[in-house]
């Protein structure tokens, strides 16, 4: 097992580069922010040190706080496992040095990885970075300054949607918004971030405290009318969730009274969310879908998965037009197949009403709404489906016309399509014994209606291959799904 550590160079040119050690996902476990104090204290110590630089590595910045912690503290009940980051860390050491402090921010930077970015003097990141704040999905809040510093540095209005919708954004839109200082390719990503953080010590560039910022804050009016409307949405969409008003409360208080208040108001929150029903309850189903996605001999032995751009679905029945939703709402592009026009348009029907229903719940734009349905192309044949990566097949329970099927697919798809039926009853061996890509046969099956229900049975053979179930595990990731793997 790699060891959890974090380590500090410094370079002829006076810059300390601080570097996180705990993969995969460089996650601020204890030992990492007891870490980043200590290396951050003896680089502000050291005569040699004109500024600081930090990263981690392999790629990734910090995917966040250990959630493990979130488990030892519901346990217990002792709140006081949660350690003092944000004034401690975040505002005293790293805001506060008396050294310039740069992000070098690659592959992600989320929750508890982002606060540390935003509590930096400058962020540089790599094309194609997620950043994002998702502990509302936790049942808590942004608990290291995140509910302070994302509002002065990308604007109100893109804060709230980001933390309340647990909705990142890649490093482009953050360069965009003024949350990113620079994109630079991976490669000169270090060497940028060095020469950034060295022109601030030398008064070349700003040197930017991110809590002391308010160009990017409306006036408090405006600021109160946001907030308020925020509060509305969220009670339509949330209305169970505390997380979201205590976030906004959070907020609020930093937008009124000034950002170290707001500081101290969200420590003091989050550390009452932590203890709630809301997050015990929401944890606990993290680690569960955490587990339910693990299957030996598939995702530990070093296989990647392959991008699923577009799915056909065959039958537009309320099964079928389900899982086309599911799929069309996660902008993967959907070919739906029926028998004849009628039944075809009835489909289109529904799923355009699946659509509209949750842009009339508020949880869909309309521009959203009308991007997510351009991607739907209805078919009455198999001209559409010489480049799908994926079919699933969602018609009535016959095991003719599924061999037929099955039969009529190895023909007109691409070789490493996968071939998955929605079967709940039917052995898939007996489904594809008249065919030669058994390999690639697998059960998909989803539970009505496919694009509310959470679940996502995958059924496999004996001769499904690996790369078909690991593929169809992110498929089912990546359109929110619990994916639970079985055999027949």
């Amino acid at each position: 097992m790699a060891k959890v550590k974090v380590t500090m160079e410094v370079g002829s040119d006076g810059i300390a580069v601080i570097t996180m050690f705990n993969p995969p996902v460089n996650a601020l476990a204890i030992p990492i922010l007891a870490g980043l104090k200590e290396k951050f204290d003896e680089a502000a110590r050291r005569n040699d040190v004109k500024a600081i630089v930090v990263t981690g590595n392999g790629g990734r910045f910090s995917g966040g706080f250990d959630i493990n912690v979130f488990e030892k503290v519901h346990a217990t009940g002792d709140v006081s496992l949660m350690p003092d980051v944000s004034v401690d860390l975040m505002v005293n050491t790293v805001e506060d040095s008396k050294k310039p402090v740069v992000a070098a921010v690659e592959g992600l930077a989320l929750g508890g990885g982002l606060e540390l970015a935003l509590g930096c003097h400058a962020r540089i990141a790599a094309p194609r970075t997620q950043l994002g704040l998702p502990e509302l999905t936790l049942g808590v809040i942004p608990g290291f300054g995140g509910t302070q510093r994302l509002p002065r540095l990308a604007g109100l209005q893109k804060a709230i949607e980001m933390m309340l919708l647990s909705k990142p954004i890649m490093s482009e839109e953050g360069a965009k918004l003024g949350l990113i200082d620079a994109i630079v390719p991976s490669q000169e990503l270090l060497k940028t971030s060095r020469l950034w953080a060295l022109d601030i010590a030398e008064a070349r560039k700003p040197w930017v405290r991110s809590l002391h910022r308010t160009d990017k804050l409306c006036s408090l009016s405006e600021a109160r009318e946001i907030i308020k409307v925020a509060r509305q949405q969220a009670r339509k969409t949330a209305p169970n969730m505390p997380q979201h008003q205590v976030c906004l409360d959070a907020i609020e208080e930093g937008i009124i009274h000034g950002g170290y208040s707001g500081v101290l108001k969200e420590a003091k929150v989050f550390k009452e969310l932590v203890v709630s029903d809301t997050s015990k309850g929401l944890v606990h189903v993290f680690f569960a879908q955490r587990a339910t996605s693990k299957a030996p001999k598939v995702t530990d032995v070093g296989l990647k998965p392959r991008h699923i751009k577009k799915v056909a679905i065959i039958g537009g029945g309320l099964m079928g037009s389900g899982i086309a939703t599911a799929l069309l709402l996660s902008n993967i592009s959907v070919v739906l197949k029926e028998i004849n026009s009628e039944y075809l348009q009835k489909g289109i029907r529904t799923i355009e009403g699946n659509v509209k229903g949750l842009v009339a719940r508020g949880k869909l734009t309309r521009d959203k709404a009308d991007k997510v349905l351009s991607l739907l192309k209805g078919s009455l044949d198999y001209s559409d489906f010489k480049d799908v990566d994926m079919v699933i097949e969602a018609v009535i329970e016959s095991v003719p016309l599924k061999q037929k099927i099955f039969g009529e697919l190895e023909k007109v798809c691409p070789s490493h399509c996968i071939l998955a039926s929605n079967t709940s009853t039917i052995d898939l061996n007996v489904i594809g014994e008249k065919t030669s890509s058994q390999d690639r046969i697998v059960g998909a099956h989803f539970f009505s209606p496919a694009h509310v229900m959470p679940l996502l049975e995958i059924v496999w053979t004996e001769k499904t291959s690996a790369q078909v179930i690991l593929d169809l595990l992110t498929v089912g990731k990546v359109i929110k799904k619990v994916p639970v793997v079985g055999s027949q």
